[in-house]
């Protein structure tokens, strides 16, 4: 496929925008071609400035469950700003939006919203800070909370697409309040916890991490983290911004039934416009300004566009339950997609977990970041341009995820392993 246009765009680009991006993993530097500029979308595709169209598997990094241009949103967020795109004070559909949230995640009893997953983390954890009177907080390699200082220690997604170990500008004294454990050892937390545990304030996880590719939690791995975090008195918070509203309704924590303290939530409750949020037990949430000593503050938090493009999600996963048909969907993705590899000879490992996934180019099985380390990243670059060629769109990076949504058809399906046929030839 010819991408010229997307390259003169993307030179354009970085005359103004520092490497041309405002994400870096759009960059593409890791699967070494030239970034696509996009110049439409619709349903479970994704158009370029070139007139190439492509399956889309990114659905904006996991936001668009329901793909691209669903009608209900576009007539929630033109209806709504019929009304105002902003007034900085409250308005019904935040209040809404929340209501909708508290339906499906129980161990949300208060919220707030604010406009990002990195804005949420930030301020859960100052909350954590400020409710236990301790600084410390325990999280995992590989797992990826957002870019704010003292959690891109050790973190996954664009910072290991990046080869960057953790980041300059973070003062050490901050990162030193970071204490890392990998993830699915639960031992190595209880070892943190005998050390740490009066000085730490909250455990951070992805209770189904998806910033090393998808990697699923061992058996008593959530339990044990729970367990511990009751035992030493530290807030346990679930980083859900991916998987909240993707693997079910009730997030990771309704399919392991195991409650969090705090929930971050963020991307599908925005309908595909910025959002953020964060909630959990009412005795941990008032400690949050104006009701107390915490402040947080935004003035674009809660706005009337990301709240009725939210609603308007949630409203639809709520009545019409699509989970069972995209787990469903994308199995035969998955399945196909292993079938063609072991008949090529080619070894590869495919983490699932109902509409999210992630191909390993690796012999060996994927349970915690270092064994996510050892995938060819090289072959992975190579899979991911021919794919591109064939107008597939794969996760520009061996450590993100994959997204099916409602969109997705069955055809897509068939062209997609019927790329893959081709790569493995």
């Amino acid at each position: 496929m010819a991408r010229s246009l997307s390259r003169k765009k993307y030179n354009r680009a970085c005359r103004s925008i520092v490497g041309g991006v405002n994400s870096p993993v759009r960059a593409f530097k890791a699967v070494k071609t030239a970034p696509l500029v996009v110049k439409k979308a619709d349903k479970a595709y994704l158009y370029d400035v070139d007139g190439n169209k492509y399956i889309d598997y990114l659905m904006s990094w996991g936001a668009l469950i329901t793909g691209h241009k669903y009608p209900a949103v576009i007539r929630a967020i033109k209806k709504a700003a019929d009304k105002g795109t902003s007034y900085g004070l409250s308005s019904e559909p935040e209040c809404e939006l929340a209501e909708l949230i508290k339906k499906a995640f129980p161990s949300i009893e208060l919220l707030r919203l604010v406009n990002s997953g990195t804005e949420a983390v930030m301020s859960a954890i100052r909350l954590a800070r400020g409710y236990t009177g301790r600084n410390k907080i325990i999280k995992f390699e590989g797992c990826y909370h957002g870019h704010s200082d003292g959690l891109l220690v050790k973190a996954g997604s664009g910072v290991a697409t990046l080869s960057i170990p953790d980041t300059a500008g973070v003062p050490a004294s901050i990162a030193a309040e970071t204490l890392i454990a990998p993830y699915n050892n639960i031992e190595a937390v209880k070892r943190l916890a005998e050390k740490f545990g009066k000085d730490t304030a909250c455990i951070i996880v992805e209770p189904i991490a998806a910033n090393m590719g998808v990697v699923l939690p061992d058996k008593n791995f959530l339990r044990g983290l729970r367990e511990i975090a009751d035992q030493i008195g530290v807030v346990l918070i679930f980083d859900e911004v991916i998987t909240g509203f993707r693997v079910a309704l009730g997030g990771a924590q309704e399919i392991y039934n195991i409650k969090p303290d705090l929930t971050i939530l963020g991307k599908i409750i925005g309908g595909g416009l910025p959002i953020g949020a964060f909630g959990g037990k009412r005795k941990i949430m008032q400690f949050l300004a104006p009701m107390g000593p915490v402040y947080q503050a935004g003035t674009l938090s809660g706005n009337p566009l990301a709240a009725s493009a939210g609603i308007a999600v949630l409203k639809y996963l709520i009545k019409s339950n699509p989970y069972p048909e995209l787990d469903k969907k994308t199995c035969k993705l998955v399945s196909g997609l292993g079938s063609v590899f072991e008949a090529a000879a080619i070894d590869v490992q495919i983490n699932q977990i109902g509409s999210m996934f992630t191909i390993f180019f690796s012999c060996n099985p994927v349970s915690d970041y270092t064994s996510a380390k050892l995938s060819d990243t090289l072959k992975y670059a190579d899979f991911f341009r021919r794919m591109l060629n064939s107008g597939v769109l794969l996760p520009p990076s061996q450590f993100e995820t994959g997204f099916l949504s409602i969109a997705h058809t069955s055809q897509n399906v068939r062209k997609t392993i019927e790329a893959v046929k081709t790569f493995a030839k």
